[in-house]
Parts: structure tokens; C-alpha cells; sequence
């Protein structure tokens, strides 16, 4: 390993153009990456960590930054060491996917919608690598077998919206590393993935790191993901980096009270091991209060018996139904007041339908599903309106839920002015005692969506699914989308008004270890069907069916001496959830291994 690093970046300074004067996206930051080795950068939103990444690119210009200080070397196969900051666009161009790759975080918006996925891997290749045609879309198709893509060729002729977000997020990979670059950048690469996903592409990146020697700056505010990969870690807040370190000493000796706060947010999985009941983290810098387990009560308040969704395909000349989607498949489980149930598993596995098709926005083929005594499925749309008072629903992006053009005090009112369940008076009492509740402050009254964070605006959907005194909500991934110290303070909120309100939540998510910290019961899905589900203590410390066994085993766990090993992460690819218009399934059958836990004993086809 040679001494020189690949990339120096020293006292970093990067200014943005606003109509109100300047403002600084990265006041001062150094660091240097060595052939070889993986540095994490890590933050929350708006700390800077990206504006870096895109800066050592020079694509920060592109967005309206300035570099307005600093310098960015980086050591060149041939012709040596280069000043970034003074390189002239042109040879910008030749450095840019030639020398330094990037991944982008969202796999759609870095993919062109109207080439195939060929032309796009071999573009980058016939540029910089001046192949012809024939030469180029051999090595694509090599590309894509490196990044497992099953059936590869047929993918190269495909389009990118023909493919699932893990096979996009692969061929963005596949691209970033066609030229087989000195320094690869990856910016949230894994955010948007499930576990199992997640795990594949973080065990595919150590392996090409391995084999090419490339170094790799590695952006996430994924603590776990920072275990799994990192050599060094960069820690960032404010436009500053605050501490840097080998990931054993920042994981287990943080200097910084900031890298602590970030430490203490993360909910590491394991960590409720021998808790019989979901309670909320202790934070850094928080109250101090005593921490009460949330027990629950056993008084059943949702039932739901063989509920099935169904999607139609339609194709040919007529439009008919060609195939159904065989989204829900048989489910069946309950619900006691003031306890959660988890709903986990990949995307696609019909948990999302499930909570929908619960509250009948989407509309089940069968099934009952009972809130309380009344069987939802049976109610006309005017008894089902009633009804909808005692159920509510969080989504999971907080920004497409709420109306940009409406106050926020409208919005968490209108459910009760839709109802007329309380006075125009007692509305404006109720409405900032809400917003005190989810900890808001009231001068966000008179405030509108685009005006607050994505914490506080889950914040606000959460006041507003709380309007009408709901005895369930379902909550579809609504933190998924949160930086960790938000994601831990909303979840403690949640929690909180459980305790408090004796609210029924069903969680819908695929992150284990969230789920592990507010659970109750979880039901494991595949396929539109629950495989497993039981105590949380029972499924997660326990797990009997192959498929919950490879999600557990998938999971990285926020310790740098606990990383997951390639032989860990293989998965079988899922197989399709579309059938023909005469298929009929089987029903679900389970087997009770211990009091409460069951497992799927038929067809589950894992």
C-alpha cells in the first residue's frame, strides 16, 4: 500500500448564493483517504456532508455553490498530484467517472429514463475508454454479472423503470465503476434499500474495494452501515467536522458530545434482549425522566381474519384482467389496546398494502377485519367514514401527506371541522395543545410545510392523525425517512402518547431494529403472507423460519466487532407475486412452536 493518499481535502470552504446574502454549506473541513480504504462520513441532514462529496467532483458549482476556500488534491494515475479547486472544467470532464465515480443516493433520478440500461453502462466506457459499440456492451454485460444482476442479459436492454430499486441502485454501482475509477464516492448508497438489499451492496462494495484497490469516501447517517464498512470515520455537524477516528475508537471511545448524542440515538439491535415490553431510548442532553416500560393491556381491539388484496394486470386490445398482483395473501392476526404490532419485511411484500387495505383505502377481496367490534369490511361509505375516527394513518413521507398551501394549525384542524366534533373555540385550544403534545413550538402555528425540517413535519402528522382521539394508528415507515437523532426522538414521541393515550399502533417497517425497540408482537412477511409472527422476544431471539432467520442474519448492528461476512448474505431472489387470472392459493396453515409464536407450515416458498 503506497503512502501517498488518493485524495487530501484541506480546509474545505463551500458558500451558497441566496437572495438574503451568502450562506455556508461547509465552513472547514480536512481529510485524507488512502488506496484502499473506506472513510464514512457521517452527519445528519444539512451537516455538509454531501455538499463535500460533490465539491471533490466540482459538481457543487452546478448547484449554485461556490468553492470559496481551501484546497482538494488528488493523486492521478499519471501526471501526478492536481489542485481540484484550480482544474479547468475540461479536465473536470476526464476526471469525472473516469478517475473519481460516484454513486448517487437516489437510483431513478441518477439513471436517464428515456436509454437502456446498456447504452447507459457503455456511454461512460466508449467516452473515456474509447471502445466501439460491440466492445463496450461486453463489458457492460461483465458490469452487471460483477454486481450479481441476475438474467444480465436481458437487463441490458431494459429500461430503468423496468427494474426494482436494488437492481437500479446495482447498475448506478455498475456505472460508477465501468472505468474502474481510483476513488469512488458513495452518497447514501443504501438508504432507500431494505436490509436484505442493503447487505448485498455493502458486501459487493468491500469485495470491489478488495479486488481494485480503490479507495472509497462512503456518506451515510446510517450508524449501522458506518460499523458494517467503515476504516475511518469522519464526523460532521454544522458545516464543521467535529472528530475523526478509526471506527473502534469512535464507536467505542467518542471525544465529541455530539458523536456521543449521534451514538446514543442509534437503537442497536439486541439492545431490548431480556425486556419483556417496548420503552423509549434514553437520549443524551434529554429530560432525565424515569423510563417506564409500556405494558399494554390484553383487550383485543383489532382482529383481522383472512384478509386477502389483490392488484388487477390488465393487457391485450380490450384491457382485461390478464393476472392478478397477489399483493395480501390469507392474514390473519390481532391486536390488544395500547400495544404495537410490527408489521417487517422487504419491499413488495405486501406489509404497506396490508395496513391500507385495513382502514379500506385500498379495498380487500376478502377478509374481515373487526376495530372494536365493528367488522370494517361490512360498513357502507357513510358508516365507514364514522368509523374512521377511531383509526388514523401516518405515511411515510411527511411532506406528500400534507398540503403545501395550507397553515399548519388548518391542517392538524381539519379532521375536527371535518367531523364537527368540537366547537370553533374549543378547535384552537385543542389544536396548540396538540402541537404541544408532539413537543412543536406554537409560533409553527401560522407556519407552512415547506418552512420546517422532515422531523418536525412528521411531527405535525402525527398531531394531526392524534386530532380525532384514534384507538389505532397505522404507521407506514414513518421514520424511515428521519436522520437518527430525529428518528429517535419522534419514536420516543410515539411511545410516549402510547403510554399515555393507550393508542394501538400497527408498525409497518423494515428496519429491525426499530422494530425490536417499540414492538410488542411482530408479524414477519413474505410474499403477502405472514410467515412468522409472535412476541417480539419470541421472533427475534428465537426466529424458526428460514426467511425471518436470513432477515436476522442480514441485519448490520451499529458495532464495528460485530460486521456481517459475505457467507452471511445470500439470499434467494424473491419470486414474483403475479399470477394467472385461475390461480388460487393456498390457504395459510401454522404450527404454534411456543405459546403465541407461530410459524407458516404451508406453501411459503422460501
Amino acid at each position: 500500500m503506497l503512502d501517498t493518499p488518493i485524495a487530501r481535502i484541506e480546509n474545505l470552504r463551500v458558500t451558497f448564493e441566496t437572495k438574503d446574502g451568502p450562506v455556508v454549506g461547509v465552513e472547514d473541513v480536512s481529510f485524507e483517504v488512502n488506496p484502499g480504504e473506506t472513510v464514512c462520513i457521517v452527519g445528519e441532514s444539512g451537516s455538509g456532508k454531501s455538499v463535500s462529496s460533490l465539491s471533490l467532483m466540482r459538481l457543487i458549482e452546478y448547484g449554485g455553490g461556490t468553492i470559496a476556500g481551501g484546497r482538494m488534491l488528488f493523486d492521478r494515475r499519471e501526471g501526478g498530484e492536481v489542485d481540484l479547486v484550480q482544474t479547468e472544467q475540461g479536465l473536470m470532464r476526464t476526471i469525472r467517472g473516469n478517475e473519481i465515480g460516484m454513486i448517487f443516493q437516489e437510483p431513478m433520478t441518477a439513471l436517464n429514463p428515456v436509454f437502456t440500461v446498456g447504452r447507459q453502462l457503455s456511454e461512460g466506457l466508449r467516452v473515456h475508454r474509447g471502445m466501439d459499440k460491440r466492445q463496450a456492451r461486453a463489458r457492460a454485460l461483465e458490469l452487471l454479472k460483477e454486481v450479481r444482476i441476475p438474467e444480465p442479459e436481458r437487463r441490458l436492454d431494459q429500461y430503468p423503470h423496468e427494474l426494482s430499486g436494488g437492481m437500479r441502485q446495482r447498475v448506478v454501482i455498475a456505472m460508477a465503476l465501468a472505468c474502474k475509477p481510483r476513488l469512488l464516492i458513495a452518497d447514501e448508497p443504501t438508504t432507500a434499500l431494505d436490509v436484505t438489499i442493503q447487505a448485498e451492496i455493502l458486501a459487493l462494495m468491500d469485495r470491489l474495494k478488495r479486488d481494485t484497490g480503490t479507495a472509497v469516501i462512503f456518506i451515510t447517517h446510517d450508524m449501522a452501515v458506518v460499523a458494517q464498512m467503515a476504516d475511518r470515520v469522519v464526523v460532521m455537524f454544522r458545516g464543521n467536522k467535529v472528530e475523526e477516528g478509526t471506527v473502534e475508537q469512535i464507536f467505542e471511545a467518542p471525544q465529541h458530545d455530539y458523536t456521543k448524542a449521534l451514538l446514543a440515538a442509534v437503537p442497536k439491535l439486541g439492545e431490548m434482549r431480556g425486556k419483556a415490553y417496548p420503552e423509549p431510548m434514553k437520549l443524551v442532553g434529554a429530560d432525565a425522566q424515569d423510563i417506564k416500560p409500556i405494558e399494554g393491556s390484553d383487550e383485543e381491539l383489532l382482529h383481522v381474519k383472512g384478509l386477502t388484496t389483490r392488484f388487477a394486470v390488465k393487457g391485450g386490445f380490450f384491457r382485461r384482467t390478464v393476472a392478478n398482483v397477489h399483493a395480501v395473501e390469507d392474514l390473519s392476526f390481532s391486536l390488544a389496546k395500547g400495544r404495537t404490532l410490527s408489521l417487517v419485511g422487504e419491499s413488495g411484500c405486501g406489509k404497506s398494502t396490508a395496513g391500507r387495505s385495513i382502514l379500506r383505502l385500498v379495498e380487500p377481496m376478502a377478509g374481515e377485519v373487526v376495530l372494536d367490534g365493528t367488522d370494517i369490511i361490512a360498513l357502507d361509505p357513510g358508516d365507514l367514514r364514522k368509523a374512521r375516527v377511531d383509526m388514523q394513518m401516518v405515511f411515510q413521507d411527511p411532506f406528500a401527506s400534507l398540503n403545501p398551501q395550507m397553515k399548519l394549525a388548518d391542517q392538524v384542524a381539519e379532521p375536527m371541522r371535518n367531523y364537527g366534533l368540537v366547537s370553533r373555540s374549543e378547535m384552537d385550544d385543542r389544536v396548540a395543545m396538540l402541537f404541544d403534545r408532539v413537543e412543536l413550538p406554537r409560533s409553527f402555528l401560522r407556519r407552512f410545510p415547506h418552512e420546517l425540517s422532515g422531523g418536525q413535519r412528521q411531527r405535525v402528522a402525527i398531531a394531526r392523525a392524534l386530532a380525532l382521539n384514534p384507538k389505532l394508528i397505522v404507521a407506514d415507515e414513518a421514520v424511515s425517512a428521519l436522520d437518527v437523532s430525529v428518528q429517535a426522538q419522534v419514536l420516543n414521541l410515539m411511545m410516549e402518547l402510547q403510554a399515555e393515550l393507550g393508542l394501538s399502533y400497527l408498525f409497518i417497517s423494515h428496519d429491525m431494529a426499530v422494530v425490536e425497540r417499540v414492538s410488542h408482537d411482530v408479524g414477519v412477511m413474505y410474499l403477502g403472507r405472514i410467515v412468522e409472527r409472535g412476541p417480539r422476544a419470541a421472533v427475534f431471539e428465537n426466529p424458526q423460519h428460514p426467511y425471518t432467520q436470513a432477515l436476522m442474519k442480514a441485519v448490520p448492528v451499529a458495532d464495528p466487532r460485530r460486521r456481517k461476512s459475505e457467507k452471511d448474505l445470500n439470499f434467494k431472489p424473491i419470486p414474483s407475486p403475479i399470477h394467472p387470472v385461475g390461480y388460487e392459493p393456498g390457504p395459510s396453515e401454522y404450527k404454534e412452536v411456543d405459546p403465541g409464536h407461530f410459524v407458516l407450515t404451508s406453501e411459503s416458498g422460501y
